[in-house]
């Protein structure tokens, strides 16, 4: 259990003492550092249940903790409000516990068995800006999740059936018609036909073959039928498909792997089809399935319901499948599986709607079980400076791999090439790109839309990453220099180091609020407040030539401590730091 949770528990026996039994407190950190550290803001709520006055029930609480050596200068303000300021001796206590074991500043949660979907990549498309944010928070919250006790499993859950494929095939087809997968009477092994195609010209088949079949009503059927076939297994179609998928999902990996994400399962939705027969004659059987404009659909309305909740359609009219029968089979073949307590999605804000007819289809056909948990978590698009979606100058939508390669420009116009060995500048330059890209990504609230800024967001100065890379290297390479190697916290100086060593105490806090809300907004927010801090302590002292040598050490104390909880945050946000910048 952390310090700070031990101390919150520790104010409620007091309260209890002061004869006000409460359930919890609302202890918080002060806004109003010159009053004190903390707040304890139960005063006005006891007043209520009791019928005292607030002012004199805190003047009861107050007595007590003025003869507690933890704090020093209690005191009320306004009608109740109680403000706390940790002794220099507990404070310094604290910080040595967790300089001896960092454990003891983190707050593990209840262990349960998390899956979760995200990335959602479609297979034959090139990944651009829009797929980053999926990929990003998702991964940030799986590293999270892992990091405070839970068991994740995650999944990629690429879309590699569908729509796309028809017109993929249907494009390669225009192009190469004498291939044998296009030939009727060609009896030999699909697998051995001899065909390659580069990731390049893959990238620029779909935007032509969506566009072709928009505009043509006859290429429009072909893609439908193609797609029907492929679904239903033909031989010489998925061989082709397999291929393409092949090259297609080698580069989506080195692409996530870049940007430092990597899934547990590289699965897709063509993976829950040993499923779906199974599922279907279940739903057909307990008559969860009803005909509509030869159709069939599931009504997943609820009597509470205020707002229009649209039937679920299961099976399209030709007979074909559709995102719905694979979801709802992948949840099933999940469960089948693996033991899981809970289901999370990360997608689009737009796809809520989806997701909610999904969860209550599988709810309601009693296909899981009544304690699944399964929740989807939406976030926002990533803007350009028009605050419209990121795009390139010609107005197409930007891959992600200009994306970086920009910033990857940016990053290297900064990079102070005399303390970066030439043969490292590009693997600095791009690391420190990542770093721009994926720290910029997480600052918002997770369903906020934001703008992206390449010049803004690969700045030294400012909320971004790298700053937050310069100004962990610089707390790396103080503590090689200091001679010092064993060291504790003895005693500070004045409110400049006192200021960094508190704001480690909220770090549990932090990553507890964090995984609730299923954003890293907050703990980006940290991160940049404790080494904005942390840096005007190090430009106000001279650490290394400090002469009081109790001070000196304490100041490597701290330094160790903010620089451990730094590179324990950005390992959280999937940022890798660079050697030197």
């Amino acid at each position: 259990m952390s310090i700070l949770k031990e101390l919150k528990y520790s104010l409620k026996s007091i309260i209890k003492n002061a004869g006000y039994d409460v359930e919890d407190i609302i202890f918080a950190t002060s806004s109003r550092k010159d009053l004190g550290d903390y707040q304890i803001n139960d005063a006005m709520r006891l007043s209520k249940i009791y019928n005292e006055n607030p002012r004199d029930i805190a003047e009861k609480i107050v007595n007590i903790l003025k003869k507690d050596p933890r704090f020093i200068n209690v005191n009320i303000a306004g009608p109740g409000f109680i403000n706390l300021t940790l002794s220099p001796y507990f404070l310094q206590t604290a910080l040595n516990q967790i300089l001896d074991d960092f454990n003891l500043n983190i707050d593990k949660v209840p262990k349960k068995n998390i899956f979760m979907d995200y990335g959602g990549a479609n297979v034959a498309k090139t990944l651009h800006v829009g797929h980053l944010r999926s990929a990003n928070i998702g991964e940030a919250i799986k590293r999270l999740a892992k990091y405070l006790g839970l068991e994740v499993i995650s999944d990629v859950h690429f879309g590699d059936i569908g729509r796309q494929s028809g017109m993929v095939i249907s494009e390669i087809k225009k192009r190469y018609p004498t291939l044998a997968y296009f030939d009727e009477n060609y009896t030999g092994n699909y697998e051995e036909i001899d065909f390659n195609i580069t990731e390049e010209e893959l990238g620029e088949i779909y935007p032509i073959a969506s566009i072709a079949a928009k505009e043509n009503k006859e290429r429009m059927e072909e893609v439908v039928e193609i797609t029907k076939e492929l679904e239903e297994g033909n031989k010489a179609y998925t061989a082709l498909w397999n291929k393409i998928k092949d090259i297609s999902i080698s580069d989506i990996k080195q692409v996530y792997k870049d940007i430092n994400v990597v899934f547990d399962l590289y699965e897709g939705e063509t993976d829950c089809y040993p499923y779906i027969p199974e599922v279907i004659d279940y739903l057909e059987k307990n008559n969860y399935l009803k005909e509509s404009e030869d159709a069939q659909i599931m009504d997943v309305k609820e009597e509470q319901d205020t707002s229009p909740m649209p039937p679920l359609v299961v099976i399209k009219r030709n007979g074909g499948t559709l995102y719905a029968t694979r979801d709802i089979a992948t949840i099933y073949s999940r469960l089948k599986r693996f033991d899981i307590n809970e289901i999370w999605y990360f997608a689009d804000n737009r796809q809520a709607l989806y997701f909610e007819q999904i969860f209550r289809a599988v709810k309601k056909s009693k296909l899981v079980p009544k304690d699944l948990k399964l929740e989807f978590f939406g976030f926002g698009t990533l803007n350009g400076e028009d605050k419209k979606p990121f795009k390139t100058r010609d107005g197409n939508v930007m891959s992600l791999k200009e994306l970086i390669k920009i910033l990857e420009e940016e990053t290297t116009k900064r990079l102070n090439k005399d303390m970066v060995e030439e043969e490292k500048q590009q693997e600095t330059a791009k690391k420190i790109a990542i770093a721009a890209l994926k720290y910029a990504d997480l600052i918002p609230y997770r369903e906020t839309d934001y703008v992206f800024s390449p010049e803004k967001f690969t700045s030294l100065d400012g909320k971004t990453g790298p700053f937050l890379l310069y100004s962990t290297i610089r707390m790396k390479s103080l503590l090689e220099k200091a001679s010092i190697k064993k060291y504790a916290l003895k005693k500070f100086k004045n409110e400049i180091d006192r200021a960094p060593a508190l704001l480690l105490l909220d770090f549990p806090q932090i990553l507890t609020n964090c995984l609730e809300e299923k954003s890293l907004n907050e703990l980006t927010d940290y991160i940049y407040k404790l080494t904005s801090s942390y840096n005007t302590f190090y430009n106000e002292n001279k650490i290394i030539a400090e002469t009081d040598e109790d001070l000196k050490e304490s100041w490597i104390a701290l330094t160790h401590l903010v620089y451990k909880t730094n590179m324990e945050i950005l390992n959280i946000l999937g940022i890798n730091v660079p050697e030197k910048m």
